[in-house]
């Protein structure tokens, strides 16, 4: 009988994925509300135009240091989790094999099967504590370049996705000629970006696309009242 070879292929990106939907989201929606809002409130368009780069670029490096900070701090804990469990494996070396006994427990493994497996796991002190930080804690050694790619990569995004609602008020005669072309293509983007993130996290590509449409249209539409009330 002929054997056919099965190849699987899984998705590794899942960290760049998530960064990027964390900065394109807020690019596409925050600067489409403020420019909405400042049209409402009938500025001139130069005005929106400088008080949008002024949002992006602000909103760019406050969100890339987020990043930065959230991967770092994430390397950190890491870090200490790893020292505690070095200390732990040689001080407390009974008590942390018992431990790799309960995980293999939690699977079903009978305790003849469990006696071999844990005698050649810890054996070995990297492999042991490898083991330890992966499935007792459920944490993987993270990227040590991982702060700066976050920071940089959900900057880009912010920036990308900033300058697609603001990008019409650089070409069109009026602000509102400027604001209806913002609200097509803007919400096309959202649509777009939105099916494209469904396609990662595995929900319907419509409901995807219509979720986040929806989100940044309410943004946008509330900021734009409330300057029409209040201007």
């Amino acid at each position: 009988m002929a054997h056919t070879h099965h190849a699987e292929h899984h998705f590794e990106s899942t960290e760049t994925v998530r960064d990027i939907v964390i900065g394109m989201s807020d690019g596409l929606t925050v600067p489409f509300a403020l420019a909405a809002g400042l049209s409402g409130a009938h500025v001139g368009t130069p005005v929106i135009v400088l008080a949008g780069l002024a949002e992006i670029a602000a909103g760019s490096i406050a969100m890339g240091l987020g990043g930065y900070l959230a991967a770092r701090t994430d390397a950190e804990h890491y870090r200490n989790e790893l020292q505690r469990e070095i200390v732990e494996t040689r001080e407390m070396p009974d008590e942390e094999a018992a431990e790799v006994e309960r995980v293999f427990q939690g699977w079903g493994l009978s305790d003849e099967q469990i006696r071999p497996i844990i005698a050649a796991i810890s054996s070995d002190e990297k492999r042991w504590v490898d083991f330890m930080m992966k499935f007792e804690l459920g944490l993987e050694a993270p990227d040590p370049r991982r702060a700066v790619t976050s920071a940089a990569t959900i900057a880009a995004a912010y920036v990308a996705g900033g300058l697609i609602p603001l990008a019409p008020y650089f070409f069109a005669a009026t602000v509102e000629g400027a604001l209806m072309a913002s609200v097509g293509v803007t919400i096309t983007a959202l649509a777009l970006f939105g099916g494209i993130k469904a396609r990662f996290t595995g929900i319907p590509l419509w409901r995807g696309a219509l979720e986040t449409a929806a989100i940044g249209t309410v943004a946008a539409a509330a900021a734009f009242l409330i300057a029409r009330l209040f201007r």
